[in-house]
């Protein structure tokens, strides 16, 4: 059964040329205990979906149509102070892109898991909120005894564990990781992953993971969605994503990452870039950087279609080549 179930989403920013369509027209679920990777290029409206999901868009940014239904009750209907009180870090959690910048550099890390505590969980006071600030920090791998000290005093790796510890510490049934392995090398970003499946798994959590990196989709993910332009390209479960891509935006982005398990070949580049979104192209929006587009893709936006079972795809010739 679906945890979260988004439906139609679009989420614009106003400016002074015009609205942004940054997410339009999005639509996936999630169920309890999954892991959904949301990939694309850099400004695809990966980051703005999951920001939707939580309701923490930047003043400029309004969800303009569509639900999101968490746990039977759509959310784009209640209050702010409704959505800080019951619903955010409490059911919907978040790990931030950038864990070097998330914390506050003149509170202790402890303090500022605690604050997150008893701010969301009033009953709880602050002895038991410490006790279980230890807790936490053991479970991500770092010693207990380090929630004395501040920021600066963590590693990357430390401080992107610390910043997961937070994020759960009320028990959360989902949780948003935005690109949790940048900024760090890649011992320590496989660290992290490896951490986020094994609370996934010990603590039946669902969880959003944004990344522009395929591999990590791959590794920690059940299903995915390939996001264009602030549309969905192609969703379905990992394995059916990645071996038969149905959509060439898909293809594309597979042809440009490397394989380790073939033999070394020239990797491919998307020709062109990603449309303005305050005035985006008729039609399918990838059409202008598309080997294989067609007139109707510069005429009619393709509907998302169930090409095969639970495989979807926004293009007039999925399943078709």
């Amino acid at each position: 059964m679906a945890i979260l179930e988004v439906q139609d989403l679009k989420t614009y920013f106003t400016t002074l040329r015009g609205p942004v369509k940054a997410v339009d027209g999005v639509s996936f679920t999630v169920s309890k205990g999954e892991a959904l990777g949301l990939a694309g290029e850099s400004g695809c409206g990966k980051t703005t979906t999951a920001l939707s999901v939580i309701r923490l868009l930047p003043s400029a940014g309004k969800i303009v149509n569509g639900k999101i239904v968490f746990k039977g009750k759509d959310i784009t209907l209640l209050p702010e102070d409704k959505i800080r009180k019951n619903l955010r870090w409490k059911e919907i959690s978040i790990v931030f892109q950038g864990a070097m910048n998330a914390f506050n550099p003149v509170y202790k890390i402890g303090e500022q898991i605690i604050e997150a505590i008893v701010t969301h969980e009033p009953n709880v006071s602050s002895k038991d909120a410490e006790t279980r600030t230890r807790k936490l920090l053991e479970m991500v791998g770092i010693d207990p005894t380090r929630a004395g000290n501040y920021p600066h005093e963590f590693s990357g790796g430390m401080r992107q564990r610390a910043l997961i510890a937070m994020a759960i510490a009320c028990n959360p049934s989902l949780l948003i990781a935005d690109e949790p392995g940048t900024a760090l090398d890649v011992i320590v970003q496989a660290q992290v992953l490896r951490l986020l499946r094994e609370l996934k798994s010990r603590l039946n959590l669902a969880m959003i993971l944004i990344t522009h990196d395929l591999s990590i989709i791959a590794e920690t993910c059940e299903r995915t969605i390939i996001m264009y332009a602030g549309k969905v390209a192609e969703y379905g479960d990992v394995t059916s994503v990645f071996k038969e891509p149905l959509h060439p935006y898909t293809q594309g982005l597979m042809d440009a990452f490397p394989s380790i398990r073939t033999a070394r070949t020239k990797m491919v580049s998307i020709p062109g870039q990603p449309p303005d979104l305050l005035d985006p192209p008729s039609g399918c929006r990838f059409h202008p950087r598309c080997s294989y587009a067609m007139e109707i893709c510069q005429q009619k936006e393709p509907p998302v279609e169930e090409i095969s079972k639970g495989h979807l795809a926004a293009c007039y010739l999925a399943g078709k080549k």
